[in-house]
């Protein structure tokens, strides 16, 4: 679009600026769903995190992670997303998982034992 947003928004055409606006309000429910949805996957993984902490097992799974990425990968190939974007979204939210689990950790006073597999319990 050639018109800035801080003015002169009056000489665009009308029709114009309502697709924008159905477009930005569809966008704006979008980034709501994506906030609730990740909302609920932090709410499972704290309880992986406790389970976890009770059962002193690593707060990292590197074989989940990697099985993860490449599940992801592939869902975004198919959803037609950049799947090397997908891979730095799922990234940035293991490793706050990650961060969440040690902290859990640490509070119940558990150090994750050796660094075993991880197994059954690790994080989504």
């Amino acid at each position: 679009m050639t018109t800035s947003n801080t003015g002169n928004a009056g000489g665009v055409d009308p029709a114009v600026r309502a697709e924008l606006a159905r477009l930005r309000e569809s966008i704006d429910n979008i980034d709501a769903a994506v906030v609730h949805m990740l909302a609920e996957r932090f709410k499972c993984t704290q309880q992986v995190g406790h389970l976890k902490a009770a059962h002193q097992l690593p707060p990292a799974d590197p074989s989940r992670e990697a099985q993860q990425i490449a599940r992801l990968r592939s869902l975004a190939e198919n959803a037609r997303l950049d799947p090397a974007f997908a891979e730095k979204l799922l990234n940035f939210i293991i490793a706050e998982v990650i961060r969440h689990h040690e902290s859990i950790a640490d509070s119940a006073g558990t150090t994750g034992g050796d660094g075993g597999t991880g197994g059954a319990g690790s994080r989504e």
